[in-house]
């Protein structure tokens, strides 16, 4: 190991440049509150204004994110680091307890017995010859048994899914890791990585799509390798069920998110490809853009066992790394509809160099079935992303969308906005926002929807928000149907929550509900 760490210092000091970009430099990506926190035990909460909601209670807001446990020695990038949970639980008393805890993943636990840092940084490190130089070295760490990437290089850094009576954190490079939040006292515990009784391979989206009504849950793996876009779900007692590979997408494509409905799974082919040469000859990263690919939405039925029926329409310019929701429709006249609401990255060449020049519009996206015809219609001229529904109708047509409105640096979150997808001829669908006070900034909001209700909107949504003035994070709940979406409960946190990528609520019912695993 020692003699590999060296290595590593040689490229880190000789072979890399002497003035590291912005976007991978340590000093600038890992600044301010992206710096990384311990480990927190559960902590009481202070609630500084308001009520906890009643279909808050029992339940616990879980947030993921990058916290590297090691200060990297070379170049790195907001998305490579290790995964860490917080999570916020309310008791039926009305107390909040805060718990940060790591996602014990193979990196993670290999790199702290090592004490340092051993695995690469995928995002952040593999750019040009210096990139070439820590092939070679992570070549010789497998070779001499310091790492084996059969036990997984994901860092479950990304997402959450709650589905079965199981919880797991998600980082797309790699299989679920199972997790376990107590009840009562809201102590977090890493279970696993799972391979479903070995028929899950490789990794599996951070976005997988739950059906509330049947109880099954959609996924799909991309990949370097044919077939680079593999399709599957899992039936309502979580077993996962065959792979459906797609091979009419015919290069290593960067798919994020994608969207099912009532009858259909739904792909968007981004102008985000693998291109290894580029670091080998462009002192690039392996993953980048392609301006002269026409990006294209790919319609499968999602109860499909190969691919024989999937569909292709053409979509210029539309490059949806996150989804909003998408349904059906049927005309007067019979004909039928797939409808697709994303944002639509429009600098899509920034997308993993320069996070600050991100710009996404909402658009709404028809699809003819029967002609193949495709229009597309704006639904805001706003910097938005990380969208967030009802739960209860993923797959089905709804009216409101929540988004977040991006800051000067992904993942800063400025404000939240509400869109009514009635509004569309207007184009401008904003009904409702809330900026958060100057210096603050929030993440991903989510939607909790009140208990019993039967309307869409009627709800809360929720964040954590940091002060970079104070130096306080904070955990904000607003009513998603006023139209400033007030706050009417906020939480003091007893340290920082650095900001991150997606949460998910999970309900009293749910914790309560957890399955063991044998």
């Amino acid at each position: 190991m020692a003699f590999c760490n060296a290595l590593e210092e040689v490229i880190n000091t000789f072979v890399d440049p002497p003035v590291l970009r912005p976007f991978v430099d340590p000093r600038n990506v890992l600044s301010d509150n992206f710096a990384p926190v311990d480990e927190l035990p559960p902590t009481h909460c202070p609630i500084i204004r308001g009520s906890i909601p009643p279909c808050l209670v029992g339940g616990t807001y879980i947030r993921n994110g990058p916290n590297p446990q090691h200060l990297p020695h070379g170049p790195y990038h907001i998305f490579d680091g290790d995964g860490m949970l917080h999570s916020l639980l309310f008791s039926a008393d009305g107390d909040a307890t805060l718990c940060s805890r790591y996602v014990q993943t193979y990196t993670y636990l290999t790199e702290r017995d090592a004490g340092t840092a051993v695995m690469p940084n995928v995002f952040g490190a593999f750019h040009g010859i210096a990139g070439m130089a820590r092939v070679v070295v992570a070549a010789a760490r497998v070779l001499t048994g310091q790492m084996n990437p059969i036990q997984g290089v994901g860092l479950a850094n990304t997402s959450l899914v709650f589905f079965s009576g199981r919880l797991y954190a998600l980082g797309e490079s790699d299989l679920p890791y199972a997790v376990h939040v107590d009840p009562v006292t809201g102590e977090i515990s890493t279970i696993g990585r799972q391979d479903f009784d070995g028929r899950l391979m490789m990794g599996m989206t951070a976005h997988p799509k739950k059906d509330s009504v049947t109880g099954e849950t959609f996924a799909f793996r991309y990949g370097p390798v044919p077939p680079f876009l593999t399709y599957f779900r899992f039936d309502p007692a979580g077993n996962k069920l065959a792979d459906v590979p797609i091979f009419s997408v015919q290069q290593p494509s960067f798919i994020h998110d994608f969207a099912v409905t009532e009858n259909y799974a739904v792909f968007g082919d981004i102008q985000i490809v693998m291109k290894p040469m580029d670091m080998v000859f462009g002192n690039r990263s392996p993953v980048g853009s392609d301006q002269g690919k026409v990006p294209r939405l790919g319609v499968l039925p999602r109860y499909a066992t190969n691919e024989s029926e999937i569909r292709w329409f053409d979509v210029p310019g539309m490059n949806m790394i996150h989804s909003v929701n998408a349904w059906e429709e049927e005309s007067a006249n019979g004909e039928k509809y797939l409808v697709i609401v994303a944002p639509n990255v429009l600098s899509i060449e920034h997308m993993l160099d320069d996070l600050n020049l991100l710009h996404s519009n909402v658009e709404m996206v028809r699809i003819n079935l029967n002609t193949g015809m495709v229009l597309r219609k704006p639904l805001s001229a706003a910097n938005l992303d990380f969208p967030v529904i009802h739960p209860g109708y993923v797959g089905r047509k709804n009216r409101y969308a929540y988004l977040a409105l991006m800051a000067n640096t992904m993942p800063k979150v400025s404000g939240v906005v509400k869109l009514d997808f009635s509004r569309i001829d207007t184009g401008n669908c904003v009904v409702a926002s809330h900026d958060f006070c100057p210096r603050c900034y929030g993440g991903e909001p989510f939607f909790v929807p009140n208990d019993g209700s039967e309307e869409e909107d009627d709800g809360y949504l929720v964040s954590y928000v940091h002060n970079e003035e104070t130096d306080e994070s904070t955990f904000v709940v607003m009513d998603a149907r006023s139209p400033t979406l007030e706050i009417v409960a906020e939480v003091l946190l007893p340290d920082r929550v650095p900001y991150g990528f997606h949460g998910l609520f999970v309900s009293k019912a749910e914790l309560l509900s957890q399955r063991p695993f044998s």
